[in-house]
């Protein structure tokens, strides 16, 4: 008997092999935690006893590494996930989201992200085109806690997906509407909304199609570039380090790009030329290296537009002659 999982008594008076949250270090090493896990995951196709289930299990995801296989091997499983993301829509416009509500569909989200972050369930998410149920929360404007909460956890599953550098997931997502839905949180989110938004897009500009995609026309450049600048200009009010090594290596590879790069040259924002925001970025080893590369590239750019200029005067002269 001390080898099985506590159980708990759920409002119905069912059994649930359910562990309460407080459960000791030293009392969970000694409970099965495969037949453990696998009791809660068929837990979600109850609905009595689906909430708790999966408040425990994204509690307790990163214990069990094999959780993702599991959730999406299950059958009926990612069903029921879905069913619990799409039933808070209506709440969405009008907003009328409550914050339990939002806590329980972010626990649901955490369970997603643990999907997408294991290798061998993230292109199955991809192909089943699962991520795209988040969008609806990431084209939300309210600014309540709960709402950005859900963005969030939204994001976290996006991030997750990025997090493992994979061309096909990038081709996914450029397939998507993810770049717009990333600069509406980077716009308008709390401060980890837009950590998790930048980073989102950083990996996206660090992949050639991404940067490709991203400068093929001036609409999505100039889209992006306002947001970024945006961005960095809230830093000065409220810095964070954490998003300032975020937003210099999208700026960089922004240069890499000839027309944006030329584009930049004649616009950077005037923060790069203040010695005290340049020293700061000194003590990070890595953003300084991405600084570098930003100022050399803006160097080559600032050439070649004046060559190009140049080339053109006499292009002029010789058809005015």
């Amino acid at each position: 008997m001390d080898n099985l999982p506590p159980q708990s008594l759920s409002m119905t008076n069912s059994v649930s092999f359910v562990a309460p949250l407080h459960v000791s270090s030293q009392s969970s090493s000694a409970i099965d935690w495969t037949a453990y896990m696998e009791r809660l995951v068929i837990e979600l196709s109850k609905p009595d006893l689906r909430e708790n289930a999966i408040r425990v299990l994204s509690k307790r995801k990163e214990l069990f590494h094999e959780l993702a296989p599991l959730l999406w091997n299950s059958v009926g499983t990612i069903a029921v996930l879905l069913q619990e993301i799409i039933s808070i829509y209506p709440n969405l416009s009008p907003p009328t989201l409550s914050p339990t509500q939002s806590t329980r569909v972010c626990n649901v989200l955490a369970l997603l992200q643990c999907v997408a972050s294991h290798p061998n369930t993230r292109m199955s998410l991809i192909i089943a085109c699962v991520p795209q149920y988040v969008y609806p929360f990431l084209e939300t404007t309210n600014i309540l806690p709960q709402f950005d909460y859900l963005r969030v956890a939204s994001l976290g599953v996006i991030g997750a997906l990025v997090k493992a550098n994979s061309k096909e997931v990038i081709l996914f997502l450029l397939s998507t509407e993810i770049i717009p839905l990333c600069l509406r949180s980077m716009e308008i989110g709390k401060e980890l909304s837009k950590n998790v938004a930048t980073f989102i897009l950083q990996k996206i500009l660090l992949d050639d199609d991404g940067l490709a995609y991203v400068c093929a026309t001036t609409d999505r450049f100039f889209a992006v570039r306002r947001i970024l600048d945006m961005v960095l200009e809230s830093h000065e009010r409220q810095p964070s380090t954490q998003l300032l090594k975020l937003i210099i290596p999208c700026y960089s590879r922004l240069s890499q790009n000839r027309r944006a790069g030329i584009a930049l040259t004649s616009s950077l924002p005037v923060v790069f030329a203040n010695p005290a925001f340049i020293n700061s970025l000194r003590e990070d080893p890595a953003t300084w290296r991405w600084m570098e590369q930003l100022y050399e590239n803006i160097r080559k750019n600032h050439v070649q537009s004046a060559r190009t200029e140049v080339q053109m005067d006499d292009i002029v002269d010789k058809l005015c002659v």
